[in-house]
């Protein structure tokens, strides 16, 4: 069960403050009444309320003038300021300055609660705090149940050396859970290391994992230790294990089935001790229906599976995630901007979210870098969430992915038959094999018949063309 939120009510006025300590605790709010901004300040010195309702017009220092240290110290933490008609235009002052509301008095009760709630789902003054030795998920920033229960089990199966398979859609934190893991395990002293298993050529992908020897094949001008065995003692993490070549997914399986390595060209094997966790934005068991994934390795990397929720799912995370995020990057950046107008927030909290917390970092950074003034507005966030995607490629990686997939389009159309795919391309075979050199394609694996591969050798040659 949710805690109910802590407010902090300011006002001289003894009367109205113990009328609205009534309503709200009727409501179901915790409520701490003080008569006073520098009463405000010393409680604030002690606990950070979820929410700050404050009178304009105080003694001593002023609500504006609370407004403005708050601002200063907590830039997240939504304040709503009361105001009598006299002092409207001040208060409207500090709205565009990043106050959540202002009401006028008297306010009107159903009116003070819509911003009330509006104010909280919007905003959040800080990171849960972490239970116990909680230094393990630090990285993960969050007050979302769905998250808290993926926490919790991340945290009992860390302790074990059970192989554990995270899955999510791209974007969603799993090599930060894969890394908070391996700091809560007993390994976690040794090295953690990451192999992204789609973004390394198909042809290189064994040599980084398990290392080659001198000679093994072209290029190879010496001894390399895979990257398995430099994980020795500690956790290897296969991100998009789904993309791994079928031939390649019989070795790893021989790998953890008998806990060595064989680099390739050699003939001798390592020992290996590592703890392995994968993850994946594919639908494995629908990848196994077509022949695209082993069984035999999906339950070896599946004795545990842990499943992010997209962004989308868990969106009490996203005002916490920008403000943290604005934060590191007005710090990256030298840029003297402390948060989000609320508007701004409460766009940022309301939009889709297709490439998750990858493309709110993103909309986050561009904000952050665009920024004239201490609060990001609404119109720089707007701007920001019209990009198409998450991910915005410049012209020659545009290029260079385009390059590839028409390649494997050509490939799988002509199975593997090289000369017939460069016919289609209207290139010569040579060319060709030089495309399929540069973004590391085997025909052989489009093929239903590797020993067909000999007919791209033989008289294949196209209408015209002399072979030289």
């Amino acid at each position: 069960m949710t805690a109910p939120a802590d407010i902090l009510l300011v006002d001289d006025d003894a009367d109205l403050l113990r009328l609205m300590t009534m309503r709200l605790t009727a409501a179901g709010y915790q409520v701490q009444a003080v008569a006073s901004a520098e009463a405000a300040l010393a409680h604030l010195a002690v606990k950070l309320p979820s929410l700050v309702i404050t009178d304009v017009r105080l003694p001593g220092l002023d609500g504006l003038a609370l407004f403005d240290e708050l601002r200063a110290s907590h830039p997240s933490l939504p304040v709503i300021l009361l105001t009598a008609h006299g002092s409207i235009p001040d208060a409207v002052d500090a709205t565009t300055r990043g106050a959540h509301a202002y009401l006028t008095k008297p306010y009107d009760a159903k009116e003070l609660l819509a911003r009330i709630q509006q104010a909280l789902r919007v905003n959040a003054p800080g990171p849960a705090p972490f239970d116990g030795d909680g230094d393990w998920r630090r990285e993960i920033i969050s007050r979302s149940p769905r998250m808290a229960e993926v926490l919790a089990e991340a945290r009992l199966v860390a302790a074990t050396d059970a192989s554990v398979l995270i899955s999510g859609d791209s974007g969603t934190g799993k090599e930060l859970l894969a890394r908070a893991l391996h700091r809560a395990s007993p390994r976690a002293g040794k090295p953690f290391i990451a192999v992204n298993c789609g973004a390394i050529p198909e042809a290189l992908l064994e040599s980084e994992l398990f290392g080659h020897v001198k000679g093994a094949f072209t290029g190879a001008q010496g001894h390399r230790q895979g990257l398995i065995p430099a994980a020795h003692g500690g956790t290897v993490f296969l991100d998009e294990i789904g993309d791994m070549p079928l031939a390649l997914q019989v070795k790893l399986l021989r790998v953890l089935q008998e806990r060595v390595v064989r680099p390739v060209g050699s003939n001798d094997a390592v020992a290996v001790d590592v703890r392995v966790l994968s993850a994946t934005h594919r639908d494995l068991e629908l990848a196994m229906s077509e022949g695209q994934f082993r069984p035999d390795l999906y339950y070896r990397l599946n004795v545990v599976r842990l499943a992010l929720p997209a962004l989308g799912e868990r969106r009490e995370d996203i005002a916490l995630l920008a403000q943290h995020f604005l934060a590191a990057l007005a710090a990256r950046h030298h840029k003297r901007v402390k948060g989000f107008a609320p508007d701004a927030l409460e766009a940022l909290v309301t939009a889709p979210w297709p490439g998750n917390v990858r493309q709110l970092y993103n909309v986050v950074e561009q904000v952050c870098v665009l920024a004239t003034a201490p609060l990001v507005p609404l119109a720089q966030v707007q701007r920001a969430l019209q990009m198409p995607s998450a991910e915005v490629l410049n012209y020659q990686q545009a290029k260079q992915r385009f390059e590839r997939d028409y390649l494997n389009r050509l490939l799988k159309l002509t199975s593997g038959h090289v000369a017939e795919a460069a016919r289609l391309a209207d290139r010569n075979r040579t060319e060709f094999y030089r495309l399929m050199q540069k973004h590391g394609l085997d025909p052989q694996l489009f093929r239903d018949d590797p020993q067909s591969a000999l007919s791209d050798f033989g008289d294949s040659k196209r209408p015209g063309e002399s072979g030289t």
